[in-house]
């Protein structure tokens, strides 16, 4: 059965419709790698051949040996001129490690290609890891970037008490908000929470994530949990993405246990 959600724009693309599979087993769901969305920013074009397409190849080349995926994360940056200069920032979903982050790192790098062709620079939403390639290099920690940001919402209603649901969902977004933290993955870090809640009949699942080099993590996801829940047409589904963090719930299992 095909789940359609709704995408609410945050910069000028056009509204998208995305089709996500309702699996019930979590290991059939975890091998879905849903592109989501994009922007190619207004940083230039490249021309082949250039100083930038070759600093932009290397890092990605470079990919291929490092050990991003133990972690999930890696910020790169390459060149010496402004013209010439790419940073790239990789980060793949909490519960996504090794050969399932590098899987998705390989199709959104195809992805922007295709997508944003001889673009200096671009973002790349996937289920499983975002994608940023920019000129500037943005000191860190990060500030929190409010213009890429975007909602997605499951159509379907709340069949019961549509503002105690949302205050339920709030409350289990920040139990899981006071969990993020540095958490190790084999002696690795990451900003990352989720679990899972009995509510009623049903249950819910739910989950909260920073970039790791982010600067006020949970500023951004108290944000992003409030523009998600601040809705009078509560959903039975959403999340929240941008450059610094992400939040997610559902009433069906979308991670890896």
């Amino acid at each position: 059965m095909k789940f359609p959600y709704s995408l609410s724009k945050q910069f000028p693309i056009p509204i998208l419709v995305m089709k996500f599979l309702i699996i019930q087993s979590v290991s059939s769901l975890n091998l879905t790698n849903e592109y989501l969305n994009h922007k190619c920013l207004n940083q230039g074009k490249y021309k082949s051949g250039s100083e930038y397409e070759n600093n932009l190849n290397s890092i990605f080349h470079d990919f291929s040996t490092s050990d991003y995926a133990e972690t999930g994360f890696l910020d790169a940056s390459l060149g010496k001129t402004t013209a010439d200069s790419v940073t790239v920032t990789l980060q793949c979903r909490g519960d996504s490690y090794r050969s399932n982050c590098r899987t998705c790192v390989d199709t959104a790098i195809s992805g922007f290609r295709k997508r944003c062709p001889s673009n200096k620079g671009g973002i790349i939403w996937y289920d499983q890891c975002l994608l940023y390639i920019t000129t500037i290099k943005v000191k860190s920690p990060f500030k929190i970037n409010y213009e890429n940001i975007f909602s997605m919402h499951n159509p379907n209603n709340v069949r019961e008490d549509a503002k105690l649901f949302a205050m339920r969902v709030r409350d289990f977004f920040s139990e899981l908000t006071l969990k993020v933290k540095k958490i190790t993955n084999n002696g690795l870090l990451n900003f990352y929470a989720a679990g899972e809640k009995k509510l009623g009949k049903n249950k819910l699942f739910a989950m909260v994530q920073c970039i790791e080099l982010t600067r006020d993590c949970k500023g951004c996801l108290a944000w992003s949990i409030t523009k998600l829940l601040t809705n009078n047409d509560i959903k039975q589904g959403g999340r929240v993405l941008g450059t610094n963090c992400n939040v997610r719930y559902e009433l069906y299992p979308f991670l890896r246990s």
